[in-house]
């Protein structure tokens, strides 16, 4: 095992604990909107598109029996509703009702100042930079857009 040096982590110690504190704050966030940290997950992949049961599994890295109980859930809860698939009629796209896209985009939005709060004694340098690096580790390994960059619209 390796130690830290100087008060240095090193990558892969720092990616780690950083995907354990970005969660921390994104459960917390989803808690007090009276969500599961899964339906807050669901409802900002929905904010982009409706998507249907095999891709939303595959974008929330979900099997299938867990996909199917978080939207029966999530549609019980009149945050999501299941749409026929206008390419194929034995299948169904989930989109967010009216409730859920008001629910989502304030959950989404405070999230978005909580998980920036993160970095507020950066410099705005430091803040491109940590951006940068981190585009380039999603991108270099195909993350799926689970979560949309926040605009100055929001």
């Amino acid at each position: 095992m390796s130690k830290q040096v100087d008060g240095q982590i090193g990558a892969v110690a720092a990616l780690v604990r950083s995907t354990f504190l970005v969660n921390a704050v994104y459960a917390d966030s989803a808690r007090e909107y009276g969500l599961t940290q899964q339906q807050g997950q669901l409802l900002c992949v929905l904010m982009a598109q409706p998507y249907g049961m095999s891709e939303l599994g595959a974008v929330l890295g979900l099997a299938k029996s867990s996909l199917t109980g978080l939207v029966d859930r999530s549609e019980r809860n009149g945050l999501v509703q299941r749409k026929p698939d206008p390419q194929d009629s034995r299948a169904v796209r989930v989109a967010l009702t009216r409730q859920g896209a008001k629910l989502a985009d304030e959950f989404y939005t405070e999230t978005c100042r909580r998980v920036e709060e993160l970095t507020s004694g950066f410099a705005a340098e430091e803040r491109e930079t940590l951006a940068a690096l981190l585009g380039r580790v999603v991108m270099d390994n195909k993350v799926p857009t689970v979560f949309l960059e926040p605009g100055p619209t929001r």
